[in-house]
């Protein structure tokens, strides 16, 4: 078991977070380089640019549901267990689109509407599987502190907020309050090492006060914790909070609980071809697991499933297929 306890009426995972499309395109290393952007970074822009992205890209790019939470929150209903999404979409046939396939993959959708179009990403996809986004939030930037109601987080075991909410510092805080007054544990993703240089400030502050369940990876842990050396950093990322994850890419992760560390074996993707959503959807196995009470081992070895199927894609929809290989592990 994994120490956690939830009662019997609190199983629903919540995800708040971006509302955003995802827009994904592959292209070769010098594409990058041309745009002057470092590979694997989350860049906020203007709707404009993304337009005048799309017209170098050589391909069409493919078009599907994203947004960080609300990977982890689709992923959650895939496994089986109960998921909640809260955003904020634009009236627009993108958000027809999101909302429908929230339903189809077993999403209580929770979304807000706005008069600015739905957000959206486009991931570049380079061929070491690396993706570089580019963010315009559009609807997703105006989810109001005020829409947050207790109805939100009605039966939450766990809120799980990504990363990018730090760039909304009122709504960050709003959430985190909510969550808390509603007595789920709060799950953060780091997201992105740039979030994290850009929102060092904030963090320091909710992070002993709100934060329950902490997650990494070894960029997102040298720029929180300033330390290239993985004991320590891991230390530094478990002193405030209840559990603390590290993701040490394909040597796995390591999870840091009350000073015990559970080491977890990746599951190895040798045909890795888009690392687009692998947080996100172990982010979605490793909660899952917990609220089911399984031990961190067993939710580490679901989360790792997870994370590797994902890579075998492109984007972060695991086809029904490779979820049926990873609900045979339960």
């Amino acid at each position: 078991m994994n120490g956690l306890t939830f009662d019997e009426d609190k199983k629903v995972i919540v995800g708040v977070g971006s509302a955003l499309v995802d827009m994904l395109a592959r292209e070769e290393d010098a594409f990058m380089e041309k745009l002057g952007v470092a590979k694997g970074g989350m860049n906020l822009v203007e709707s404009d640019y993304i337009e005048e992205l799309v017209v170098q890209i050589k391909n069409p790019p493919s078009v599907v549901p994203g947004g960080s939470a609300c990977n982890t929150a689709i992923g959650v209903g895939m496994l089986g267990g109960q998921a909640r999404f809260v955003g904020k979409l634009g009236q627009d046939q993108l958000g027809v689109m999101f909302r429908d396939e929230l339903k189809k993959n077993n999403v209580e959708p929770v979304l807000f509407t706005s008069d600015l179009p739905t957000g959206r990403v486009l991931s570049i996809i380079t061929p070491d599987a690396q993706r570089s986004m580019f963010t315009y939030l559009g609807a997703a930037s105006e989810l109001h502190q005020d829409e947050l109601t207790p109805a939100c987080f009605d039966h939450a075991a766990i809120v799980h907020v990504e990363g990018y909410l730090l760039f909304n510092r009122e709504l960050m805080m709003a959430t985190l309050e909510a969550a808390k007054s509603a007595g789920a544990m709060v799950s953060l993703d780091l997201a992105s090492f740039n979030v994290v240089e850009e929102s060092k400030d904030l963090l320091n502050r909710i992070i002993a006060d709100y934060i329950d369940i902490l997650i990494a990876n070894e960029d997102e842990a040298l720029a929180y914790t300033g330390d290239k050396d993985e004991a320590k950093a891991l230390e530094a990322l478990s002193e405030e909070v209840e559990i603390a994850v590290l993701k040490i890419g394909h040597r796995g992760s390591v999870v840091s609980c009350k000073g015990t560390h559970t080491k977890i074996d990746p599951l190895l993707c040798p045909n890795a071809i888009d690392t687009t959503g692998a947080g996100d959807l172990w982010a979605a196995g490793f909660l899952f697991g917990l609220v089911q009470g399984f031990s961190f081992e067993k939710s580490g070895e679901l989360a790792s499933a997870c994370g590797s199927h994902v890579c075998q894609v492109v984007g972060a929809n695991i086809p029904e297929a490779g979820w049926e290989q990873i609900r045979r592990m339960l």
